[in-house]
């Protein structure tokens, strides 16, 4: 895996906070780290946002199936 260099600017007081949890040696694993984790929890959202809008979109269809089929799962159960 190759590495990239990067320049970043942060707000001071995120930094002494970094500073404080990470040694001079640790920074740079634990900001790809995080950014990493960052990046997955967006790419999840966008995936939950496009699956809902796919079933919100099929739920008319969804329904219909459900009731042309309704009397066949019903069978057998007037026994119980």
């Amino acid at each position: 895996m190759s590495v990239v260099r990067l320049n970043i600017t942060i707000q001071e007081e995120l930094a002494r906070q970094l500073d404080k949890l990470v040694g001079p040696r640790e920074k740079s694993r634990f900001i790809a780290e995080a950014l990493k984790q960052r990046i997955e929890e967006i790419q999840e959202e966008e995936l939950n946002k496009i699956l809902e809008e796919g079933y919100k979109a099929r739920k008319q269809e969804s329904l219909s199936i459900a009731k042309e089929f309704e009397a066949v799962e019903m069978e057998g159960w007037d026994e119980y």
